[in-house]
């Protein structure tokens, strides 16, 4: 049986991006790629409102976000750490062999500027990584608030996850100073995954120039030097870079502005029906997600047969809860190319779904 996701991602792919997928193969040292590589610049340079290129990487996002940490880290690495795959980039820069600072605050909680400025203030540090929007708990920190921080300290070197919140409201990478922005092809672009967008700064790279051990199939110097004729380092995703260009069509022929308040409606429509029901959001008030709602299950409802059921007999799935917040916790995705109509059936049947579901007992 098909069925619908409405997890945090992968997510639902539209037919017009599936059917992007299947052009007729080329050669990635084509002149045909080039051009296809060439054309996409433009429009991916104004979804990051930067001046920078943007790398295409053949992995998901944790590809690119330990390629950056090996690649500016000198002296020590700041992870700001709130949910679990911000608490998981610590043990990727650890892995490395990088040292690592752990600036931990609880799931669910936004990381703070002020405790951010502490610890860059002891002068350890020469890089940093913050992740915009932590969908393990439903939990977007003020990006703005932490870059202005960030910006006090020249010698750092900002790494940046936007990938559930990127292409869902305006991250303006230049403007904010972020020196590497990854993100991934599954959450609000709403593509397969298997492909991530790297912006990088002049002084990222010249970063990475000094740095040893950067390895080569996420090498920053790399990316640049093939980036400037039109390339990529190593056999590229082709597929999916097709699927993406059609996907910036589709960006460009809705309007940013329009997109950015759907996502913004659509999560808010959620949020209020949930809160209707008597649910909560989980993160701490003012730091929810646009592009999905964690909810706490204050309802108590058995979310394995919740699920169960919207699978079944609704043909859709929602997230019951990641890690240590497993059961506890729901998540309900908006991103990507969801519209009012998809997002009221969905809610149709969540409510016909929740009324058949038991609750758990307590205690």
């Amino acid at each position: 049986m098909s069925y619908k996701l409405f997890i945090p991602g992968p997510i639902a792919v539209s037919d017009k991006t599936l059917r992007a997928m299947a052009q007729p193969m080329i050669g990635h040292r084509s002149s045909d790629f080039v051009a296809l590589y060439q054309s996409i610049q433009p429009a991916l340079q104004a979804l990051c409102y930067t001046q920078d290129p943007v790398y295409l990487s053949t992995s998901s996002a944790w590809g690119s976000m330990e390629g950056a940490v090996r690649n500016v880290t000198r002296k020590k690495v700041l992870n700001c750490m709130n949910g679990a795959f911000s608490d998981k980039w610590n043990d990727v820069s650890l892995r490395c062999g990088k040292p690592a600072g752990a600036l931990k605050f609880e799931w669910g909680q936004p990381v703070d500027p002020e405790a951010v400025r502490r610890e860059l203030a002891t002068g350890a540090y020469d890089a940093i990584t913050i992740i915009h929007n932590e969908t393990s708990c439903g939990c977007m920190s003020d990006l703005g608030a932490l870059m202005a921080v960030v910006r006090e300290f020249p010698d750092v070197i900002s790494i940046v996850d936007t990938v559930s919140s990127f292409s869902a409201l305006p991250i303006k990478k230049d403007e904010l100073g972020i020196d590497i922005l990854i993100t991934g092809s599954q959450k609000a672009l709403a593509l397969p995954p298997g492909l991530s967008l790297i912006a990088t700064s002049q002084r990222a790279r010249d970063r990475a120039a000094q740095v040893e051990g950067r390895g080569y199939y996420f090498d920053l110097l790399e990316f640049h030097k093939n980036h400037e004729n039109g390339m990529t380092p190593s056999t590229p995703v082709i597929p999916l870079i097709y699927a993406l260009k059609s996907k910036l069509e589709d960006i460009n022929a809705e309007g940013l502005e329009k997109r950015y308040a759907r996502h913004a409606r659509l999560n808010q429509t959620v949020r209020d029906h949930l809160f209707a029901h008597g649910f909560k959001l989980f993160p701490r008030e003012g730091f929810g997600s646009v592009t999905l709602n964690c909810f706490a299950n204050t309802l108590n409802v058995d979310l394995v047969a919740l699920n169960k059921t919207l699978k079944s007999k609704h043909g859709l799935v929602i997230d019951g809860g990641y890690g240590k917040l497993k059961g506890k916790t729901f998540r309900i995705s908006n991103m990507g190319d969801e519209t009012d109509e998809t997002i009221a059936a969905m809610l149709k049947a969540f409510d016909a779904a929740l009324a058949e579901t038991p609750r758990q007992s307590v205690g």
